[in-house]
């Protein structure tokens, strides 16, 4: 079950990109943050809106998009973008790495 702000971005995220493919995680329980927190997302968004577009512009649309969310709860965004065409080649995202700020990174 998804949580209210994950729920938000994604729907924002599938109608503003109409996308092939779209993944929204709350990776939140993998950082020094409050059980039930909704702070850090990984997304993978895989459209056609991002062909001809590089890295920095498709993140600057998605940014654009979950303004709301980004102004509140969400610390962070693991963003992710492909064309269906390099989707079909890489068909999933690098895994996100273990969190080592706050307290755990303290040994």
């Amino acid at each position: 079950m998804s949580s209210p702000v994950q729920s938000s971005i994604q729907t924002k995220l599938e109608s503003g990109l109409s996308p092939a493919h779209l993944q929204v995680e709350n990776e939140s329980h993998m950082h020094n943050v409050p059980a039930n927190s909704e702070t850090h997302f990984k997304v993978v968004a895989v459209s056609d809106e991002f062909e001809g577009k590089r890295s920095v512009a498709r993140h600057q649309m998605i940014y654009k998009l979950v303004a709301e969310e980004l102004e509140g709860p969400v610390h962070a965004l693991a963003l992710h973008t492909y064309t269906p065409q390099e989707w079909a080649q890489k068909q999933e995202a690098p895994a996100s790495p273990n969190c080592l700020g706050g307290s755990k990174g303290e040994l």
